[in-house]
């Protein structure tokens, strides 16, 4: 005898309907970090700083900041991943550190310890172009600046930065973000506003999962 089946009931909840409805929540949940992250890296949409006057300019694309045994001031040498690891503020400038100088370094200071617990993702550097430095201004000032000098085993570093640099690289006088894998991705000029590189640097680490 054959098998008649029944009707579906047309109260029955839509389970198919309602599966498929939930793997897109899922796959938009985990997915739209990731977005984000990539949107504010590349400034594709959205947060774009470059043109702004409170925020600082991208280079597009970033530029691989080649790994390199820095010179210390005093004869030593740095690791050569130097620039590896952790987001780096870093300013190039004369040795003997004018007022631009000294303004830059107390902003790079300032913008890293009021990232409180994500201070330590961050780290600071000093490349001079020539003799270095005032040892007693940088102790008492700055302590944890990395520095190193701009010297032959350098040149390929510093062609990196010169290329990102409208102006000529000294004098400048600007503030640069290097990301965790070595890329040089952001700059900030002399007249950028300095609240501008708290906000992006806040939000790179927000963002972000490296360093």
């Amino acid at each position: 005898m054959p098998v008649t089946q029944s009707p579906s009931n047309p109260t029955d909840p839509p389970y198919p309907t309602r599966s498929r409805s939930q793997l897109w929540v899922l796959i938009a949940v985990f997915f739209a970090p990731l977005l984000v992250a990539f949107v504010l890296y590349y400034g594709l949409q959205g947060w774009r700083p470059v043109g702004s006057t409170n925020h600082g300019e991208l280079v597009q694309p970033p530029l691989e900041v080649p790994e390199a045994a820095l010179t210390e001031p005093r004869g030593g040498e740095h690791p050569a991943d130097l620039l590896r690891g952790k987001w780096t503020l870093v300013y190039i400038g004369h040795g003997a550190c004018d007022a631009r100088c000294k303004e830059a370094l107390t902003l790079m200071r300032q913008t890293r310890l009021a990232l409180n617990d994500d201070m330590t993702r961050v780290q600071r550097l000093f490349l001079v172009t020539d003799g270095c430095c005032d040892d007693t201004y940088l102790e008492q000032e700055h302590a944890g600046l990395l520095v190193a000098a701009l010297d032959e085993r350098a040149r390929a570093v510093e062609s990196v930065f010169a290329t990102a640099t409208p102006e000529p690289l000294v004098e400048a006088g600007r503030i640069y973000i290097v990301d965790p894998h070595g890329n040089l991705m952001m700059s900030y000029a002399r007249d950028a506003e300095p609240k501008g590189l708290l906000a992006d640097l806040k939000k790179l680490l927000k963002f972000s999962h490296i360093g």
